[in-house]
């Protein structure tokens, strides 16, 4: 359909999971896209994929804790493409499962550099880019739990609530700019890092049917449930779409 002929993404942590979906889905919809990632062979060899099957993409090596790397990456970006129009902050981590009051500072800070500060620090160098091409949408990945709460991973439930937050105060920051800030609150979806919450289960099939139990419709969601949410926020579709939650869960927050 080519909901995005013409536009520019920039997608993070898009070499494996969500990202690669997303990256997929919106370099299939007309999008010259951007595969940034710390995997940077993976992410070479995705774009290589999207190049020979005549899409237009290309590869960044990219650690979103880094701030002057991150504004490098997307001068690049617009050098190559010509201009920015989206921005998917998807990279993201896990973090370790203990306890808050077990937790070490090393382990909190891990968690909320990339997933906070590496929000932080892509929006924050996208906005000229984005104020250049008179516009654009800016798609932030938070989580079911930075809708509810979960007794696990506190780092990371705590990194997910804040990224809810930015994204509404820049909705509110850049609206009159034409520039659109949503997050999306996936459930549980079939990812590397959803492979990893189950790897020390003892029985890994009945941990599967625990897991799709928790959603109303009774299954874990896949990546592509995701990415087309992503390309409808990112599409002209949603063009009075600012400040808002995209929730992707099966069900699992309307208990």
């Amino acid at each position: 359909m080519q909901r995005l002929k013409g536009k520019v993404a920039v997608v993070t942590g898009a070499a494996v999971g969500l990202g690669h979906a997303i990256a997929l889905r919106m370099a299939e919809e007309g999008a010259s896209v951007a595969v940034t990632d710390v995997r940077a062979a993976e992410a070479a060899r995705f774009a290589n994929e999207l190049t020979e099957r005549g899409l237009i993409a290309g590869a960044w090596p990219l650690d979103v804790t880094r701030e002057a790397e991150v504004q490098r990456v997307l001068a690049e970006v617009v050098e190559r493409f010509g201009r920015l129009d989206i921005l998917v902050n998807n990279a993201g981590v896990a973090g370790a499962s203990k306890p808050t009051d077990q937790l070490t500072e090393a382990e909190w800070d891990f968690v909320q550099a990339v997933n906070v500060k590496g929000v932080f620090f892509a929006t924050k160098h996208a906005i000229p880019h984005l104020r250049r091409a008179q516009g654009g949408s800016i798609i932030n990945l938070s989580s079911i739990y930075g809708l509810v709460g979960g007794a696990d991973v506190p780092a990371y439930h705590a990194s997910k609530g804040a990224v809810r937050l930015m994204s509404k105060t820049d909705a509110l920051l850049y609206a009159a700019e034409n520039i659109r800030v949503n997050s999306v609150h996936p459930g549980f979806i079939w990812t590397p890092m959803v492979e990893g919450y189950l790897q020390d289960a003892p029985d890994q099939i009945e941990a599967r049917k625990a897991l799709d139990a928790l959603h109303p419709l009774g299954h874990v969601g896949e990546p592509d449930d995701i990415a087309w949410a992503c390309v409808y926020l990112a599409s002209d579709e949603a063009k009075f779409v600012t400040g808002s939650e995209l929730v992707v869960d099966g069900g699992y927050t309307a208990r």
